[in-house]
Order: structure tokens, then C-alpha cells, then sequence
């Protein structure tokens, strides 16, 4: 059983109950989300878009791989591609899967699909008319020392980057 507590405009929040043995119902709160993705854009092997982002939830600007949420019966590539031309102002020749992951089961089933876009032609940004974003290239390099040096705190960009460095890596 479940009932909505709240509706916004990119998901839902739900009250549930669950049967736990030995202490019977207990209600649960779930952020329901139609799920995200999140592109690592390379303009070449060591050279990746990046953006700046200010965040209203953390009242900073992070700096981030772009990423965004799924419209309904939206693929996530076709949202991988939308995405990186709206929040960076380009458009990618090939977008190959990179993970998914939970971004934070212990309250959102939120799923987020990562890819890697490559072949990148520069068009011009399309950002919402609430969005605040800035395109930044940096070395990849930088990239992953930013992950560990406190430079890049979003967790999924952390993510992203983390797997990308460790599907790099030959394998003997």
C-alpha cells in the first residue's frame, strides 16, 4: 500500500508500507523518479567537457559531468544526447553505455544510466530558462585528481569518472 505525500515536476514522493518480520508494518517515505543520465563528454582521450553548475539544493556551483532526468517514455541515450547539446553546447557522433547505478537507494529508486559521448561537435547550449551553467574543458587528468582532492563533489560525476579510469586500465 502507498499514497503520494507530494507531487513535483521531476518526481514524486510516497509513503509505503512494508511487513518487516517481528515487527509488522512500518511505513517507508520514497522519492519515486523516473530515473536520470549523465554523459562524459570527451573531446579526445584526455580532454573532457565539463560544466558548472550552481546547485540551489547545496547553494554552490559544482563542477560536474552534464546530466538530467528522463522524460516520460524517453530512452536514456536519446536523453544522453539531448542533454549534453542543452547543457553544453554539443553534439555527440557516438555515445557508448558506461554504467548504471543507484544514486541514493536509501530513499530514491532513482536509476542513473552513464555514457560516454565521443565525436563531439561544438552547437550552442540550450539551457532552461532556471538553469545556470557553465562549460569548462579540462585534462581528464585533472578531472580524476578532482574526484580525490575535494575540486569535484557530486557524487555522480565522482562516479562516473571513477569507472571510466577503471575501464581504461588495461587488463593484463
Amino acid at each position: 500500500m502507498s499514497e503520494t505525500l507530494l507531487t513535483a515536476t521531476k518526481f514524486r514522493v510516497e509513503r509505503r508500507w512494508l511487513e518487516l518480520p517481528g515487527r509488522g508494518a512500518v511505513a517507508r517515505e520514497l522519492v519515486v523518479h523516473p530515473g536520470a543520465v549523465l554523459i562524459l563528454p570527451l573531446l579526445d582521450a584526455d580532454t573532457v567537457v565539463m560544466i558548472r553548475n550552481q546547485r540551489f539544493a547545496v547553494g554552490e556551483e559544482l563542477l560536474e559531468l552534464p546530466a538530467g532526468t528522463l522524460e516520460p517514455g524517453e530512452e536514456p541515450a536519446a536523453c544522453a544526447l539531448r542533454e549534453l547539446e542543452e547543457e553544453t553546447g554539443y553534439v555527440a557522433a557516438h555515445l557508448e553505455p558506461l554504467c548504471e547505478f543507484y544514486t541514493s537507494p536509501g530513499f530514491t529508486d532513482e536509476m542513473m544510466h552513464a555514457f560516454v559521448a565521443t565525436g563531439l561537435t561544438a552547437t550552442r547550449q540550450r539551457l532552461d530558462a532556471t538553469e545556470q551553467i557553465r562549460v569548462q574543458t579540462m585534462p581528464l587528468a585533472d578531472a580524476l585528481d578532482a574526484t580525490a582532492d575535494g575540486r569535484i563533489k557530486d557524487g555522480k560525476t565522482i562516479a562516473a569518472l571513477q569507472v571510466h579510469r577503471h575501464t581504461r586500465v588495461k587488463k593484463p
